[in-house]
C-alpha cells in the first residue's frame, strides 16, 4: 500500500526511539483513515499528506506517551493526554484538527458516545 507520507517524514515531527520500520502500522492505518474519510473532501493532495503525517505521529504518540512533566525527586511523571480524547489527546492530534479545517476526523471523537433518538409519530 502506498502512503501520501513517508515513515522518515514521520520521523521528523516525533522524537521516537521507534524505528523506520516501526513507524510503519501508524503510518498504514493513518493513511487508511486519510483515504477513506477525506479523499472526497478537496483537500490538496500537499494537505492530505500533512494530515496523514501528523496522524501518524499521534497514533505514535499514543502507543508512546509523551512526557509533558518530570519530577526527579520522588520521581514523578506526567504524559500528554489521557485515554478517550481522540485528537484532542495530543498535540500532534491538535494539529490533525487545525489542518482537516473542515472538521470530518475530529467528528469521530464529537461522535463517541453520543446517540440520536428519533420517535415516529
Amino acid at each position: 500500500m502506498a502512503t501520501r507520507a513517508t515513515e522518515a517524514e514521520v520521523k521528523a515531527i516525533i522524537d521516537t526511539d521507534r524505528t523506520v520500520e516501526q513507524v510503519t502500522p501508524f503510518l498504514k492505518v493513518a493513511n487508511l483513515l486519510v483515504t477513506d474519510m477525506l479523499t472526497d473532501q478537496e483537500y490538496s493532495d500537499s494537505l492530505l499528506k500533512e494530515i496523514e503525517r501528523w496522524l501518524a505521529a499521534h497514533f505514535v504518540a499514543i502507543r508512546d506517551p509523551r512526557t509533558v512533566r518530570e519530577k526527579i525527586g520522588e520521581a514523578e511523571d506526567t504524559y500528554q493526554g489521557k485515554f478517550g480524547e481522540g485528537l484532542s489527546g495530543t498535540s500532534y492530534g491538535q494539529q490533525v484538527m487545525l489542518l482537516d479545517y473542515k472538521g470530518v476526523l475530529a467528528e469521530i471523537t464529537a461522535a463517541k458516545g453520543s446517540a440520536e433518538l428519533k420517535a415516529i409519530i
